[in-house]
């Protein structure tokens, strides 16, 4: 797998990553058993970049990468989150950026991972009653102690990273980026450009709509992400299911999976982006750095536009309650 670089002076990785959020059953229930044997897989595949979180399955997610590179150190290069708390009573989200609550978050995921450093630290959600500058400030804090190697953001405004930017230089910001969702064309993949910082696609893959065969909404857990998502619902998952056909078609004509030509095209936007496709399945994991290897010509990228133009999906990407955190710029 081909390298790219994880911001303007950040660690070279490879061009695909894994988002790790699926390990602690945001798809469906899993073990970490399943986990260690996809990062087993991830690096064979020369998948060296890990993206984690604090709040995923409260700390499961870290756990399960933790377990893991105890036996493989050095092997990733890992980013986790802070900034998001759940009520352990009412299972309510907030946000806090404070830097009491950041630095506690920070050493709690250091502990889960069994590491005294990770590579990259974002902010999962802004705290709106905290400036971003003053933010900023605690971040640098925390890596001029050694604990973090760079600076991220989730899910903010192009506004937003401009004025964190200001106060020290940010390595990455990572939002929802896809064939279905390409919001972060709209100012964001620009400005991370413009600033040498890298662009970090989460569900690169619409959630599994990519994969050879569309998701079964009965088959969705209890638990699973979609189940309260717009565009999951009918009557919208139907026509989203029916749009998506003729990719398929396209993908199958020219040998390919779904999910390796839609991750090629994400790839195919910059290369300062990194995409960072979830999954606990090694199968779904080597279509999707299949994509990698994939070289699109003009005429691909035209007839794709043509089978999937700009806005195609049915539905927002979030529910008004999914909505609450992520920073709205168009």
């Amino acid at each position: 797998m081909h390298n790219r670089q994880l911001g303007k002076d950040g660690p070279m990785v490879g061009a695909v990553g894994l988002g790790c959020w699926s390990f602690a059953g945001s798809y469906g229930p899993t073990t970490e058993a399943e986990s260690h044997a996809t990062l087993a897989g991830a690096l064979d595949l020369g998948i060296d970049f890990l993206d984690t979180s604090n709040v995923y399955g409260a700390g499961v997610s870290e756990l399960a990468i933790g377990s893991f590179i105890k036996d493989h150190p050095g092997r990733f290069t890992i980013a986790t989150k802070g900034g998001i708390y759940r009520d352990p009573d009412t299972n309510e989200r907030g946000f806090n950026n404070s830097p009491e609550h950041l630095r506690a978050a920070l050493e709690t995921s250091l502990k889960n991972l069994g590491v005294d450093h990770v590579a990259l630290y974002y902010i999962h959600r802004r705290d709106q009653t905290c400036p971003i500058e003053d933010v900023m400030e605690t971040l640098v804090r925390f890596k001029d102690e050694g604990k973090i190697g760079g600076i991220g953001f989730s899910e903010i405004a192009p506004f937003s990273l401009r004025r964190a930017h200001a106060v020290h230089p940010v390595m990455a910001v990572q939002s929802e980026y896809s064939l279905w969702t390409r919001g972060p064309e709209l100012g964001m993949i620009q400005a991370c450009k413009e600033l040498g910082v890298a662009f970090v696609p989460f569900s690169p893959l619409g959630r599994g709509m990519f994969a050879a065969k569309p998701p079964v909404s009965a088959d969705f857990s209890d638990g699973d992400f979609r189940n309260n998502n717009p565009r999951f619902a009918e009557p919208n998952f139907s026509a989203n299911v029916k749009a998506l056909e003729p990719f398929r078609e396209f993908a199958a004509a020219r040998g390919t999976t779904p999910s390796a030509l839609a991750m090629a095209w994400v790839l195919a936007q910059g290369d300062h982006l990194i995409p960072i496709p979830g999954t606990r399945s090694l199968e779904h994991l080597k279509d999707d750095a299949a994509g990698e290897e994939l070289s699109l010509s003009a005429d691909d990228m035209a007839e794709i536009d043509r089978i999937l133009p700009l806005g195609f999906a049915h539905g927002d990407r979030y529910s008004d309650a999914q909505w609450i955190g992520p920073e709205r710029y168009c």
